[in-house]
């Protein structure tokens, strides 16, 4: 059964093993050379019993301001496991870490299968394909990073908005225009192949054990490009500035697809991995007779605060320690009689971006570089949207409600692209903007303080007035009344789902949804594994047709 996930250790495993232990604490004047002492106490054997360790997870404790924790897990490997005791209260285990094989196909099949976009689902699916030597044919149909990051500069200067090649669309996927996020709930094993893939590609090494790692725009758009070096030297083709315009099916399978040129290539596999803004291919997919069911998303605004003050509020006098690096939160706030608030993709040193696709809308999105240096953070403030809030019971609907609110703050931003934006005061307060205070929006292409009455639905409006002021609690200064609301947020995943069995598999067979856009993952890593996952299974039905 492929794939195979394989045991290995750094040692024999007849005289070594592998402990896992967690709630390993160092306070900040403590070095890291000191975790070796630290594990052989946890252990109760002596320091010369520990072969090696490695980082499995580091993350900052930070609840009493004045005792500030740097919280480790770490595998270590002992050389006599018979004479270590493993400690409940740091939850050691022995443990087998894993590797991801790829099993080669010993006859590809004549027809390469297609992958359609080329964001963190459509990169690793292809890789997996390419790895197991079936050729996969990549289409994206915005362009190269390089290509795309100058359309994307033109937007953001000159109001320019390319709808073929932006923030949204083009080689990496939204992602590689955010900050290269990697928090993921998900605990799969397989994890571990993406971040090694990624480090291998040129990400920092630190992200395969922060607790909240990163990439950074700036560096993401490197690693694509020798993700794709890779990919091609395994076999796989990747054609930019080509989108799928429709599918040839017979007896209810895929037998090919067309491409914006009126190309007709033969396929009998295609995986969809779009991303959640490719709403054109979504109308493509529904005329087609692919099954599809509207899903609850969420919108909101970016609230954006001088990152000195999150610094000081989280960190309190070890604020600016450089083993601290910038403050980071993640809140949620439960409301009787609102729908819940809640924080999503958090910018610490970032930055507020235009992130639409359409013309005559307005979208925002975050985006933080490596450095996390820059004068504010932000964060989405998103409300959930169910769909019963849409006008209809359309499986599209959903997108509609998404179109309506960012045509709106279109025209409320002054329908040159800039977008609304609103002191947090003077939206308690129920009172236009006239100017920005001591936070300046960093909003590009621009904003236009004004009113956010009208630009989101009501609902999502007195959630947000109600639930500020409480999570003002949790982080002091959140509230403040010179912090700045822009919107909207609209894109936080995708308002649909596309069917697919437990073969992976859409009602038309031979097609695979897959990813963020499809409807089944969330963020970089989900949709990395996702496409991890379909992969297999077209790799799985080509080993055992």
């Amino acid at each position: 059964m492929w794939p195979v996930l394989l045991p290995y250790c750094f040692m024999s495993l007849e005289k070594n093993k592998t402990i896992r232990l967690e709630e390993v604490s160092l306070r900040l004047n403590e070095e890291e050379s000191c975790l070796a002492a630290k594990i052989a106490a946890i252990l109760g054997v002596p320091a010369k019993e520990i072969l090696s360790y490695r980082l499995v997870k580091r993350a900052i404790d930070s609840r009493k301001k004045n005792d500030i924790l740097l919280v480790y897990s770490v595998d270590a490997v002992v050389d006599n496991p018979a004479a270590v005791k493993l400690n409940p209260r740091h939850r050691a285990r022995f443990v087998e870490p894993f590797v991801y094989e790829i099993e080669k196909i010993a006859v590809p099949p004549e027809r390469r299968p297609v992958v359609v976009g080329s964001g963190p689902c459509g990169l690793f699916a292809a890789h997996v394909l390419a790895s197991a030597g079936l050729r996969p044919l990549l289409i994206e149909r915005g362009a190269d990073v390089d290509s795309r990051a100058k359309a994307v500069e033109d937007f953001l200067k000159n109001r320019k908005l390319d709808t073929r090649s932006n923030i949204q669309f083009g080689e990496g996927g939204a992602g590689t225009f955010s900050d290269g996020k990697l928090y993921t709930l998900v605990n799969d094993p397989r994890s571990s192949y993406i971040f090694a893939e990624l480090i291998k590609a040129g990400a920092p090494e630190e992200i395969a054990f922060s607790a909240t790692p990163h990439i950074g725009t700036d560096k993401l758009r490197v690693v694509v490009k020798n993700i794709r070096q890779r990919m091609m030297e395994l076999g796989a083709e990747i054609r930019f500035n080509t989108c799928l315009t429709d599918l040839e099916v017979s007896e209810g399978r895929v037998v090919g697809v067309v491409l914006n040129d009126e190309e007709r290539i033969s396929a009998d596999t295609v995986i969809l991995a779009t991303g959640h803004s490719a709403r054109d291919t979504y109308q493509m997919l529904f005329d087609a007779g692919v099954e599809i069911k509207p899903k609850p998303f969420a919108m909101g605004v970016r609230i954006e605060h001088r990152a000195e003050m999150i610094g000081r509020s989280q960190y309190g006098s070890h604020y600016g320690h450089e083993k601290l690096g910038a403050a980071k939160y993640k809140l949620v706030q439960h409301l009787k009689g609102h729908r819940s608030v809640y924080t999503f993709c958090m910018c610490p040193g970032g930055y507020v971006m235009g992130a639409t696709s359409e013309e005559g809308c307005v979208v925002t999105n975050g985006m933080s570089e490596y450095a996390q240096d820059g004068e504010n953070s932000n964060s989405a403030l998103l409300v959930s949207v169910l769909p019963d809030d849409f006008s209809s019971a359309h499986p599209l609907a959903g997108i509609e409600f998404q179109r309506q609110w960012e045509r709106q703050a279109f025209v409320a931003g002054g329908g040159d692209y800039s977008a609304p934006a609103q002191l947090v005061g003077d939206f308690l307060a129920g009172r236009p903007s006239m100017a920005a205070g001591r936070t300046k929006p960093s909003y590009r292409p621009g904003v236009k303080m004004t009113s956010l009455d009208g630009c989101l639905p009501d609902f999502i409006l007195s959630s947000l007035r109600q639930a500020i002021p409480l999570l003002n609690r949790k982080i002091k200064g959140f509230a403040d009344p010179e912090a700045v609301l822009t919107g909207v947020e609209t894109r936080s995943s995708s308002p649909l789902r596309l069917f697919r069995g437990d073969d992976f598999e859409s009602n038309i067979r031979g097609l695979y949804p897959a990813g963020e856009g499809a409807g089944y993952a969330g963020g970089i890593v989900s949709s990395a594994l996702d496409g991890l996952a379909v992969a297999e299974a077209v790799i799985d039905k080509h080993s055992n047709p």
